[in-house]
């Protein structure tokens, strides 16, 4: 639990490796007492996570090569209305080859490979980007269950799953009902993320808390923990649709219900934060944050995913601005 008093130094606690980073979380039976124990101390969690950003600094060709690993854990998105084939088709190719050719031999990483954590897409374009990601190894991530707002028929969100997965998606990205959380109805909440990881399958599933409308940091952890009881593979931040989506503060929290959840269960889940992050200096400090809160292992896309849309834009200017002295223009680095 987030407990720090006010009276301690806000320091990192020492990360918790798991023995199998990349197995999946089975869940477990619901412990409604643990979840109610749960307290947290907003001012404490605040001044922990404003030292992300103030007490260390990665610079020069230290910050290029985390840059390099922020692209590799991002799950490159296209979440908006007037979304095409096309566009997704154009999505995809900048998928595999997300940094320009020229800068990567720059910086000598031309023969990592590098591509993205996987494409994020609306059930209606999954099979478009399998297609376009075909031979690549780059998953399809498909959101689910009525998004962003999850108020569709219980019934059909669960058909919505079953339908992205047979269309081809190995990622399912799920919302919760807000309400469950609100109203404190843990075993609501328990029972609707199981049925969502059981129609998942074989496809891991990310189960997205809007944070930005669950009220407290507190119901933040409950809703954490309760997700993870019910075999969520991923717990993320927000669909990006929310007044409030990711932040640092909510980040600390989250990472933390992980961390606890690990040490009593032995099983270790991902983390995603979406929704606003938008420059490379915003990648830098949630990537210090996993890497002091939970290890090394959280530095990996197996474990860690930024949603993201136009973060990679920022991240080619800056690691090309590394190479030249010189900012670009955005329209050298299309479909970011």
């Amino acid at each position: 639990m987030v407990t720090t008093t006010r009276s301690e130094v806000p320091r990192a606690p020492a990360p918790v490796e798991p023995e199998v980073p990349h197995a999946r979380n089975p869940g477990m039976p619901l412990e409604a007492e643990w979840v109610e124990e749960v307290r947290v101390n907003r001012s404490a969690v605040e001044r922990r996570a404003s030292t992300l950003t103030t007490r260390r600094s990665v610079k020069k060709d230290w910050q290029a090569a985390w840059l390099l690993k922020a692209v590799a854990c991002m799950d490159l998105t296209t979440l908006a209305g007037d979304d095409t084939p096309g566009r997704v088709q154009r999505l995809c190719a900048k998928a595999r080859r997300p940094v320009r050719r020229d800068i990567l031999e720059g910086l000598g990483a031309d023969r990592l490979g590098l591509t993205v954590g996987a494409v994020c897409v609306y059930h209606a374009f999954v099979e478009t980007a399998v297609r376009a990601l075909q031979g690549s190894g780059i998953p399809v991530a498909a959101v689910s269950t009525g998004f962003p707002h999850g108020l569709s028929p219980f019934e059909t969100r669960l058909a919505e799953i079953r339908a992205s997965v047979e269309a081809g998606a190995r990622e399912i990205d799920i919302v919760i009902t807000r309400a469950h959380v609100l109203t404190r109805n843990w075993q609501a909440l328990y029972d609707e993320v199981r049925a969502f990881r059981e129609a998942c399958g074989d496809a891991h599933m990310k189960a997205i808390l809007a944070t930005g409308e669950l009220a407290t940091l507190r119901n933040v952890y409950q809703a954490s923990l309760v997700c993870m009881m019910a075999g969520a593979d991923f717990i993320k931040t927000s669909t990006g649709k929310e007044s409030a989506n990711a932040t640092l503060p909510v980040g600390v929290t989250m990472a933390r219900a992980i961390r606890e959840y690990g040490e009593r269960t032995g099983h270790a889940v991902g983390f995603k934060p979406a929704g606003g992050i938008r420059t490379a200096k915003e990648a830098l400090a949630w990537l210090i944050l996993m890497k002091e809160e939970l290890g090394n292992a959280w530095l990996e896309p197996t474990l860690f995913r930024f949603g993201a849309s136009s973060l990679l834009r920022d991240i080619e200017r800056q690691l090309e601005h590394h190479l030249t002295g010189r900012y670009s223009a955005g329209h050298r680095h299309p479909m970011a």
